[in-house]
C-alpha cells in the first residue's frame, strides 16, 4: 500500500500540469451611471472652495474667504444646463468582423449630440485576446486600431466615452458596445494530400488503383475492339506480335474529414505554445490542401457538445468549415462535459480521417474506437505538448514526469498496435514533413 502513495501523488501532479486552461468569460464593467455628473474640473473646484471655507472657519480670519470666491463663481456660472447638449448617442462600427488571427480591426465610435461641441474622453475595456494599437480622438467621433491576437470567437469589449459640457465641468458617460469578431486560424503551410486504397466513383485528381480514363500509364494490355488506336503501344506490339495499347489508371476525387481534438488544451511549459492553436492551424492548413485538389472535406470537434460539418468542396468551403468550429473558443471558455457517439453523416464510408490530437486525453481513444468500427482509413496527427515543468531535486516530481513520458508512449504504442498511422507534427515546421511518410503507400482502412 506504501509504494501506491507516490504513484497516486505522481498521478495528480500529471493532472494539475495538463490544467492549464480556465472557464474565463469577458464580462461588460457595470453600466456608467445615468445623466449629468460633476466633472473632474468641478470637483477641483469644489474642494478649493470648501478647503477655503474650513481655512477661513478655523483661523478666524474674513480675508480667507477671498479664496472660496473664484472657485464658486465659476460653479454658479456651470449650475445652468442650457450649454450642456440633451441628446447624447454612441455608435460603434467595425470592420471586419471576421478576420485571420495577427490581422488588426478598425473600430469608429460616433458620438451624436446636439448643441454646442463637447470634449470626449474615452475609457477603452477590452475583451480577451485583443491588443489596442492606436486610439484618435475627435470632435464626434473616436477611432480605435485592435490586433486580434489568436482565433477564436472574441469579445472585443466595450467604450465609455465621457462627454463634457462647454466649461469641462459637467461630464456625462456613454457606452458603445463593440461586439464580437469572429478569428480564423492562420493555416498551417500544406501542399501534400495523401490519400486511401480505395476512392470513391467520382472524376477527381488523385490517380486510384483501378483502370480508367486517368492520363498516368499503368501498363499495356491486348487491344480489345473500340479502344482508340492513338493509344496503341508499338514497342511492345512489335515485340509481342499483337496489338497492345496503354493501360491507364482512374483518376478520382477523395473524401476527408478533420477531426479535431479539443477535450483538452495543453500549454508547454517552456514555449507556451497551445496544443489547441496547433491543432487549429494544422487542421486548416490541411482543409485547405485537400479543397485545392477539388476534394470533399468534411470537419468534425470532438469536446463537450459534438461539431461537425458534412464534407464539401470549393474554396468558399474553407471558410464555412473554420467558422463551424470556432465556437470551442469564445472568450477563453470552454466545456468538454461528456462525450457522445459521432453522427453518422458526419464520417461517410471510406472516407479518409485524420485525427489531429495531443494525446493527452484516454476519452479520445473512444472517439478512434468509433472511426475504427466504421472502417475508416484514419491517420494520428500527434501535437507534442512539451514535457511538464518539475521542481529540481522533486523525486515525485521525477516520477511524475517518468509517468507522463510512459503513458504517451503506452498511447502511441497501442494505436501502432491497431495498424493505425501515426504522424508528429512539431509547431513551426511544415505539414509537409509529417504527411511525407505517408506517400510510400496507401493508408488502409479498418475491417467492420
Amino acid at each position: 500500500m506504501t509504494k501506491d502513495v507516490p504513484a497516486r501523488r505522481a498521478a495528480a501532479a500529471v493532472q494539475r500540469a495538463l490544467d492549464g486552461r480556465h472557464d474565463v468569460t469577458a464580462e461588460p464593467p457595470p453600466p456608467p451611471p445615468p445623466g449629468w455628473r460633476a466633472g473632474e474640473r468641478a470637483l477641483r473646484l469644489g474642494t478649493l472652495a470648501v478647503v477655503a471655507l474650513a481655512a477661513a472657519l478655523f483661523t478666524g480670519r474674513p480675508w480667507v474667504l477671498a479664496l472660496a470666491v473664484a472657485p464658486l463663481v465659476l460653479l454658479a456660472l456651470a449650475l445652468p444646463s442650457g450649454s450642456r447638449p440633451k441628446a447624447v448617442t454612441a455608435e460603434a462600427e467595425v470592420e471586419p468582423r471576421r478576420c485571420f488571427e495577427g490581422e488588426q480591426v478598425t473600430v469608429r465610435i460616433t458620438v451624436s449630440y446636439d448643441g454646442e461641441p463637447a470634449r470626449l474622453d474615452p475609457g477603452v475595456t477590452l475583451g480577451h485576446g485583443v491588443r489596442l494599437d492606436h486610439l484618435a480622438v475627435g470632435s464626434h467621433r473616436v477611432d480605435l486600431v485592435l490586433t486580434v491576437q489568436r482565433w477564436g470567437r472574441w469579445t472585443l469589449g466595450t467604450v465609455d466615452v465621457d462627454v463634457y459640457d462647454r466649461g469641462g465641468l459637467a461630464r456625462r458617460t456613454v457606452r458603445a458596445g463593440l461586439g464580437e469578431v469572429a478569428v480564423f486560424p492562420l493555416p498551417g503551410h500544406a501542399r501534400l494530400t495523401p490519400i486511401p486504397i480505395r476512392l470513391p466513383q467520382r472524376l477527381g485528381e488523385h490517380t486510384a488503383v483501378q483502370r480508367g480514363e486517368g492520363i498516368e500509364v499503368t501498363g499495356v494490355h491486348p487491344y480489345v475492339r473500340g479502344e482508340r488506336q492513338r493509344r496503341i503501344h508499338w514497342p511492345a506490339t512489335t515485340r509481342r506480335g499483337a496489338l497492345q495499347v496503354h493501360q491507364f489508371a482512374a483518376e478520382r476525387t477523395a473524401d476527408t474529414v478533420v477531426l479535431l481534438d479539443v477535450l483538452a488544451d495543453v500549454v508547454d511549459p517552456v514555449t507556451g505554445a497551445s496544443s489547441l492553436d496547433e491543432t487549429f492551424r494544422a487542421a486548416a492548413g490541411l482543409v485547405r490542401a485537400y479543397l485545392r485538389t477539388h476534394d470533399r472535406v468534411g470537419v468534425v470537434s470532438v469536446g463537450g457538445t459534438i461539431r461537425w460539418l458534412q464534407p464539401g468542396s470549393g474554396q468558399a468551403y474553407f471558410y464555412r468549415i473554420v467558422e463551424s468550429v470556432l465556437e470551442v473558443r469564445k472568450d477563453l471558455a470552454y466545456r468538454t462535459e461528456g462525450l457522445s457517439a459521432l453522427p453518422p453523416p458526419a464520417l461517410p464510408q471510406g472516407a479518409l480521417v485524420y485525427v489531429i490530437t495531443p494525446l493527452t486525453d484516454q476519452r479520445i481513444f473512444d472517439i478512434l474506437h468509433q472511426v475504427r468500427a466504421r472502417a475508416n482509413p484514419m491517420v494520428v496527427v500527434a501535437i507534442p505538448t512539451g514535457d511538464p515543468v518539475v521542481e529540481p531535486g522533486s523525486t515525485e516530481g521525477e516520477l511524475a514526469l517518468r509517468l507522463w513520458r510512459a503513458d504517451r508512449d503506452a498511447m502511441r504504442f497501442a494505436l501502432l498496435e491497431r495498424g493505425i498511422a501515426v504522424v508528429a507534427h512539431r509547431p513551426g515546421e511544415t505539414l509537409d514533413l509529417a504527411l511525407a511518410p505517408l506517400l510510400r503507400t496507401r493508408i488502409h482502412g479498418g475491417t467492420r
